[in-house]
């Protein structure tokens, strides 16, 4: 398993405390360049923009925030800052209006009244808020807001207006489901089913997950509380039994590989498996670490997601979909992460890794890029080079190289061939004449 070193870190200011799931990353003000978005337990709402220490943006909550997320869950084309607190609490950021305003001001930090930085919606739902997902669950093209809890219990909303409103504020959230869980509700996610609709996936304890139904129609779209909670819950185990249930689990789904979606989940013993929608296991891996959160990203920019698993000492395990697994160790404890693209000084989206430590700053490796995820050697490397094999020829060691790449299997006759050369002095040569 080979140990990266990531050089490009950017420090954040950040005196608060936080849940795990109050920080994610996202385009806050629809300027196609993402910001970090995090939540404190005091209700504060912060946005940081570029490689600016100091918030961008700061708006005032009601309550501890225990999830934070961006995403058009109004369904208006454009994305919104959703933040949940943990007294049930409900707000809507529009950050489109303020980026606007800001590129006429001289100053990059906003000084509002505190009237100016409360949202422009709230709403009261069910308290004990967990974890929360923005997307698309049934298929229809439009987003629906799904939201855990600390009660095993899961419901989703989807944003109604009144027909006769054009104003962006005069609806509401509706409650469309609520389902009961059989364990705690750890991690939500989306992933295709086998007829290409997404399928709602929430993690069990015990290295299992579950697939909760969305069985609404136009007519029964209001499943009221009082009817009870829904039982449309598909449990799923994937060894054929429930391991401790004390043990939590985690779940990503929408790996894309190609065509195909995968999902992979983890359990805070550290165990990384790989599955593909018809429940097969492609791979597992066991880590020495407690993991506590599942990110996805492609750090090798060819299009295809690795996964990012992350413990609460700092141990980071990228792991690409052939189980080649690379390690990064951030040199401080834990406190919250998240991975996905930021803007930093670039001046344009690159992947990066996010950790919150426990001494009051949040810390942004940018430009998380790696070549290649297998390991290599120097001569596969020099071999992609037009010009290695003519200076290999000049120095008379075309034939030997060649041998040792593809003719291993015959040492014997590799020593009698070529018992007067020395390897040493030829590859020293050819360095010389490379960097010449």
């Amino acid at each position: 398993m080979r140990s990266l070193n990531f050089v490009h870190r950017v420090s954040l200011d950040f005196s608060g405390t936080m849940f795990p799931h109050a920080i994610c990353l996202g385009d806050a003000d629809n300027d196609s360049l993402n910001e970090l978005i995090v939540g404190d337990t005091s209700g504060k709402l912060l946005v940081y923009k570029n490689d600016d220490s100091k918030p961008w943006i700061t708006r005032t909550c009601v309550g501890m925030l225990t999830c934070v997320a961006v995403g058009d869950v109004c369904n208006k084309g454009k994305n919104l800052v959703v933040a949940v607190g943990a007294e049930g609490w409900f707000h809507l950021f529009d950050l489109t209006a303020a980026n606007a305003s800001k590129a006429d001001s001289s100053s990059q930090h906003e000084f509002l009244s505190p009237d100016d930085q409360r949202p422009f919606f709230t709403q009261h739902i069910p308290a004990n808020t967990k974890v929360i997902l923005i997307s698309d669950i049934d298929g229809d093209g439009r987003c629906e807001l799904v939201v855990g809890y600390t009660d095993r219990v899961v419901r989703a909303f989807r944003w109604e207006e009144p027909s006769d409103s054009s104003e962006g504020g005069s609806g509401q959230l509706v409650l469309l489901k609520k389902w009961l869980l059989e364990g705690q509700v750890d991690s939500l996610s989306v992933n295709p089913g086998p007829e290409g609709l997404p399928e709602l996936m929430v993690s069990q304890p015990g290295c299992g997950y579950a697939i909760l139904l969305c069985t609404w129609t136009q007519q029964d779209s209001t499943d009221s509380e009082e009817d009870g909670p829904s039982r449309d819950v598909v449990l799923h185990l994937t060894t054929g039994r429930i391991h401790n249930k004390n043990v939590s689990t985690h779940l990503i789904g929408s790996i894309t590989e190609s065509f195909m979606c995968l999902f992979l989940f983890s359990h805070v013993k550290g165990t990384l498996k790989l599955m593909d929608s018809s429940e097969q296991l492609l791979w597992s891996v066991q880590v020495d670490h407690q993991l506590f959160a599942l990110q996805k990203l492609d750090v090798t920019g060819d299009g295809r997601e690795e996964v990012v698993a992350c413990a609460w000492d700092g141990q980071t395990y990228i792991i690409d979909h052939n189980r080649t697994v690379v390690r990064f160790q951030f040199d401080e404890n834990v406190n919250a992460f998240c991975a996905g693209q930021y803007t930093c000084k670039e001046g344009k989206n690159s992947p990066c890794l996010v950790y919150v430590s426990f001494n009051q700053k949040i810390y942004i490796y940018w430009k998380v890029e790696l070549e290649r995820m297998e390991s290599t050697n120097l001569l596969r490397v020099l071999e992609e080079k037009p010009e290695f094999k003519s200076h290999l020829k000049a120095l008379g060691v075309g034939e030997y190289i060649n041998n040792l790449n593809s003719d291993v299997r015959k040492p014997i006759q590799l020593r009698a061939d070529h018992r007067s050369l020395n390897p040493n002095q030829h590859l020293l040569s050819l360095r010389l004449k490379l960097n010449s």
